[in-house]
């Protein structure tokens, strides 16, 4: 099974969204690649270490902060403690990920409904 890493706060400081969490990053680089979590409403940033995945899941609670850093092109960052680390590629996924959900069932229509009102008002 996959680590998964969950995003606990959120904040927009210096220019920067600075996505939070309780787990150490340290090794982890950037797969530039976003997935969605049907289920339980999330988006899901890939990162690698030398053996495997490490999911970043990306809760609806900050999908506002998102947005704005979406609109404004506002660097997204990972990070715990002092560790830090660019989520490169974000914002090319996160566009794609939306076109995708838009309309579409598939996805269910609940996440769908989620992602309409937050992500294309």
């Amino acid at each position: 099974m996959k680590k998964t890493i969950t995003i606990l706060n959120a904040n927009i400081t210096e220019n920067k969204l600075m996505l939070e969490t309780n787990e150490s990053i340290n090794g982890l680089v950037p797969g530039e690649q976003l997935l969605v979590d049907s289920d339980q409403y999330a988006f899901i940033y890939l990162m690698e270490d030398k053996d495997d995945y490490t999911y970043i899941v990306l809760p609806e609670q900050i999908w506002p902060l998102l947005k704005t850093a979406q609109a404004e092109l506002i660097p997204i960052w990972v990070t715990f403690n002092e560790e830090q680390t660019v989520l490169s590629n974000f914002h090319d996924e996160l566009e794609y990920v939306i076109s995708n959900i838009k309309g579409n069932s598939n996805y269910g229509n609940e996440l769908v409904t989620k992602v309409e009102s937050i992500f294309l008002t």
